[in-house]
């Protein structure tokens, strides 16, 4: 008996396919089948467009398409820590305006490394992305500084880079830690320590600017051996930062923390070291990211709008793909304090 043959598959239906199901020319339903330019057909033609695609298993080619047309609908989203749980908030408010413009987000995780960065933008651009949305901007930063020369389209989240006018979309730091430390001065702190960010960040020399400041505006202890500079973001450089305050003799009954991971960096070391929140040692994060409520006590933190920054980075880098040419804008958002269990009174 000769050998049975597998029966090919069928042939994949082509958008000529679905048009002539819906009876519509391939052009209208090639704009029926895309969230970009579906507003542009009857909202009853577009519905038979999609019921025909359904119905026949159509499947768009992204690839086909990005060679037609010299678009990919895709933009990259450089994180420097997708552990840390400040930002798959920010991302959803990206995603929220991305897909109905029909775009999607290519994501990487720079791991807080200059090189790691350069690699993973540079796998991104192989990949035709259209703009980046960069979340790991330092105040130096030659190699954005290149991107931008070459044009490739921008925005950052939380940060700027000195002599670049790269759209951003940025929080009210010096309104949040102002917050912080009056919370802490009402309640009778007057001797407050800071837990800075690196000051090669804006975020991390904004804050701590904020702080001094602050301090000095309300006649508070203004001590350079209370302000204490991590080496990055994280918890393990929030221990570390306390066990030096702690270790150095200055006297405190507070901290302020540049960020959230910082102040669990604080609670580790109260931990180990039996020292009582808030009884003993008043803390007061910034960003407020979930879960900080279910802490042992809950943290006080500045709550920032994690979903209106993503959602608006996306609007502002459709917009420079849109129209490369149109002025650069920033926008800053505002924020506010949440007390919550971790700040009290000194010695209560």
């Amino acid at each position: 008996m000769p050998p049975s043959r597998t029966p090919s598959p069928p042939p994949q239906p082509r958008l000529r396919d679905v048009a002539a199901a819906a009876g519509v020319h391939p052009a209208t339903a090639s704009r029926a089948l895309n969230p970009a330019t579906r507003s542009q057909v009857n909202a009853e033609t577009a519905r038979r467009v999609q019921r025909a695609a359904k119905d026949l298993g159509y499947r768009p080619n992204p690839i086909a398409r990005s060679l037609k047309t010299s678009r990919t609908d895709t933009v990259g989203l450089v994180i420097p820590d997708l552990t840390n749980p400040y930002f798959p908030p920010i991302v959803r408010g990206i995603e929220s305006e991305l897909e109905p413009a029909g775009y999607h987000a290519w994501i990487v995780d720079t791991h807080d490394d200059a090189e790691r960065e350069r690699a993973r933008i540079e796998s991104l651009r192989s990949r035709q992305v259209e703009g980046l949305i960069v979340a790991t901007a330092r105040l130096d930063h030659p190699y954005l500084a290149e991107l931008h020369a070459q044009g490739m389209p921008m925005v950052l989240i939380n940060r700027r880079v000195q002599g670049l006018d790269i759209p951003c979309v940025t929080l009210d730091d010096e309104a949040g830690v102002t917050l912080a430390v009056g919370h802490l001065a009402g309640l009778g702190h007057t001797r407050i320590a800071m837990l800075a960010g690196p000051a090669d960040t804006s975020t991390g020399a904004a804050r701590t600017r904020a702080f001094r400041h602050a301090v000095h505006d309300l006649g508070l202890a203004d001590d350079p051996a209370l302000i204490v500079e991590t080496g990055h973001f994280g918890e393990e450089a929030g221990a570390a930062g306390l066990r030096t305050l702690l270790d150095g003799g200055a006297r405190f009954t507070a901290v302020v923390a540049a960020n959230d991971l910082l102040a669990l960096g604080c609670y580790d070391v109260m931990a180990e070291r039996g020292i009582n929140c808030p009884e003993q040692l008043s803390v007061v994060g910034f960003n407020d990211m979930p879960f900080l409520d279910r802490l042992g006590p809950p943290l006080t933190t500045v709550h920032v709008p994690h979903h209106v920054i993503g959602a608006e980075a996306a609007r502002m880098l459709l917009d420079r793909i849109a129209d490369p040419g149109r002025p650069p804008r920033s926008t800053l958002l505002p924020v506010s304090l949440v007390v919550r269990g971790s700040t009290a009174a000194p010695g209560r």
